[in-house]
């Protein structure tokens, strides 16, 4: 017995040690940002001096798509899969719309908490909420703040259905309605509540948080854009005033990356962290929830499948990458990052299902291998009739989104603009991660085991110089145009047919090579029919009309749950009139139940010939022993409910 208590004791001990060891993970996801909205990609317009700094110390992934909307950009990057074989491949989940992500689906936070972590959700989920099963804390997490929509209000948190006129609250703790986050700024909230789980996290163990803003998607459509009016003063040189409040926006969310890199870095938890920080599509740059974005200089803006909507910000920072500060150019996609953290992680990649669409890139983050992925679908939507492919640099795109097909959003340059490169190392996150390098400089300088005698160390910290190079090699270039490529044969009308573009040399998809290359477009169009024998049916079901909060006190709710229906029919379905005459009906009868307990109770009478009609009276030990007391409460009570169902 002594012994079998050692062995449990040294097992718990090495497990212990081991969930010491595995990195904490941040994923931190901005809302229709769009590329040219961070200060890395070369704008002067809109200073992120903290997500900048964390791009320049780690990996800036120049390369990195995602879906072209929120819900299925999110379902990629929990599931690495594909939308096409998760049935949400057509648009997004709206406000009253009875659908989520397939509950047979096994989630990177489920994958996460069965390997020892601690898994917390913050912010927005828009994967679904019609019923509880749907909802992050049934989906893999310990715990939820935020919303489950796909936006809201940024003060009083509520929302509108963009196709109907369904309205009420949506903030939550969990399952539970956080009516005192009313009047509060989302950005801010989210903030504090991440701040607030990291200092209070237990490092025996792991901790996973996928943290996804609000910011800088619009808000409701009376008033879509929002911001403290303070932050808004900073921005006075933006001329546009919607453009004004939008930076704004972004400057809340670089606030809040530095207060969450802060906090790490004070718990001592930045030292062993993977920081991940991307948007999940484009920017809505005009149309329905414009946010006036800028995804300079690509064509197209969010729900498109050009450039604009899914090449978006992406960087990752970690003490464990071994080749930091550089760009990478290597393809990936959002449903990348499941098989790429569980590597970072150390953890067994045979748990993981063979069907999933995700590469590991983990090796070619950290150590600039190069990619194992060299296509990626970027969607087939048959209900649309668009579907667009990437094979190495030649990207395939058929069908039209309207007016998302041009070029949108702020060059960011001006005169009046400056980039402070020395804000980037002084900013929170620059000054926490030239902290961490510290103390690993000193680490080599007296690892004696290394024979280290110079300051030649592994890492460095950031410099103006290297800031300058990085951003430069980060920025998009485009080809400029000449009289070759207004040629009638090399314009793109993807209605008509499909249109081919070398993406290395013409990222700005501006010259067609669909009639120079043909055999590339055929080569492509076989390999999307693959795809699309593989292609689950979308799932999406139209809009329910018992979704509307207007049932439920105005809150958006997990409406088809059998709890709340009952609520709703308790309380919602019976008038005042109705809830006192039942009431005092319950009085009543409480009141008659004790007389009658009271009178067969008593001593009996003799007789010698009861009634055959007359049923005698209960004894004194029939009513301690037996339940013909039960059966006639049992009666009385059915009698009475079909006359409480006449009230």
């Amino acid at each position: 017995m002594k012994c079998f208590l050692l062995i449990s004791c040294l097992a718990a001990l090495c497990h212990g040690t081991e969930n010491k060891t595995k990195p904490n993970i941040i994923v931190i996801v901005a809302d229709d940002m769009g590329f040219n909205d961070v200060s890395f990609h070369g704008s002067d317009e809109i200073p992120t001096p903290n997500i900048d700094a964390l791009a320049y110390n780690g990996v800036i992934l120049n390369s990195h798509y995602t879906q072209a909307l929120c819900t299925p950009s999110r379902a990629a990057l929990l599931t690495g899969r594909y939308p096409i074989h998760l049935g949400m491949q057509h648009l997004l989940i709206l406000e009253p719309e009875p659908w989520g992500m397939p509950l047979n689906e096994t989630l990177l936070p489920q994958h996460l908490k069965r390997n020892g972590y601690v898994t917390r959700a913050i912010g927005k989920w828009h994967l679904g909420f019609y019923k509880k099963e749907y909802t992050p804390t049934f989906r893999g997490f310990d715990s939820h703040y935020g919303y489950w929509q796909g936006f809201h209000d940024y003060y009083d948190h509520t929302i509108r259905a963009t196709y109907s006129k369904e309205y009420g609250y949506d903030f939550r703790r969990n399952m539970t309605v956080d009516w005192d986050a009313k009047g509060k700024y989302s950005t801010t909230l989210f903030t504090e509540e991440a701040v607030k789980l990291i200092r209070e996290h237990d490092t025996n163990h792991p901790m996973f948080m996928y943290f996804a803003h609000l910011a800088a998607h619009a808000g409701n459509d009376q008033d879509p854009l929002q911001a403290p009016d303070e932050e808004i003063a900073k921005f006075a040189h933006i001329k546009d005033p919607e453009r004004r409040i939008y930076a704004a926006m972004v400057s809340m969310l670089d606030k809040s990356v530095g207060s969450v890199i802060t906090a790490l870095r004070e718990k001592h938890m930045l030292e062993n962290s993977i920081i991940v920080f991307m948007s999940d599509n484009g920017a809505a740059s005009d149309g329905i929830h414009a946010n006036h974005g800028s995804n300079y200089p690509f064509r197209g803006i969010k729900s498109s499948n050009w450039e604009g909507a899914m090449r978006n910000i992406a960087a990752v920072w970690s003490p464990l990458i071994k080749k930091p500060k550089r760009v990478s150019n290597n393809l990936m996609h959002i449903s990348d990052w499941l098989p790429t953290l569980f590597t970072a992680a150390g953890l067994d990649h045979s748990q993981l299902s063979s069907s999933l669409d995700g590469r590991d890139q983990w090796k070619a983050i950290s150590e600039a291998e190069s990619s194992p992925r060299t296509e990626i679908l970027h969607n087939i939507d048959d209900i649309f009739n668009t579907r667009s492919i990437r094979q190495g640099d030649w990207k395939y795109i058929y069908g039209s989104s309207g007016k998302a097909d041009e070029w949108y959003g702020s060059v960011g340059k001006d005169a009046l603009y400056h980039y402070d490169k020395d804000s980037v190392i002084n900013s929170p996150v620059g000054t926490a991660i030239s902290g961490v390098i510290t103390y690993q400089q000193i680490k080599e300088k007296n690892d004696k085991l290394s024979g280290h005698k110079s300051e030649n160390f592994s890492v460095s910290i950031l410099d103006t110089k290297e800031i300058e190079n990085l951003r430069k090699e980060a920025t998009i270039v485009c080809r400029k145009p000449t009289p070759e490529n207004e040629l009638e044969n090399n314009q793109c009308n993807p209605i008509i047919s499909p249109c081919l573009f070398n993406i290395k040399d013409d990222p700005c998809e501006v010259v067609n090579l669909a009639t120079q290359r043909p055999l590339i477009v055929i080569t492509l169009e076989q390999e999307i029919i693959k795809y699309r024998n593989t292609a689950r049916d979308p799932i999406n079901i139209p809009r329910d009309p018992n979704a509307d909060p207007a049932k439920y006190n105005g809150v958006w709710t997990n409406w088809q749950d059998i709890e709340v229906i009952s609520e709703k029919i308790q309380f919602r379905s019976l008038s005042h009139l109705a809830i006192a005459l039942i009431s005092g009906a319950c009085v009543a009868v409480g009141l008659i139940m004790v007389v009658l307990l009271t009178l067969t109770c008593r001593k009996a009478p003799k007789r010698s010939n009861p009634s055959l009609y007359e049923p005698a009276p209960f004894t004194e030990m029939e009513c301690k022993s037996d339940n013909r007391f039960e059966e006639r409460e049992k009666q009385l009570r059915t009698s009475l409910k079909d006359e409480f169902r006449e009230v």
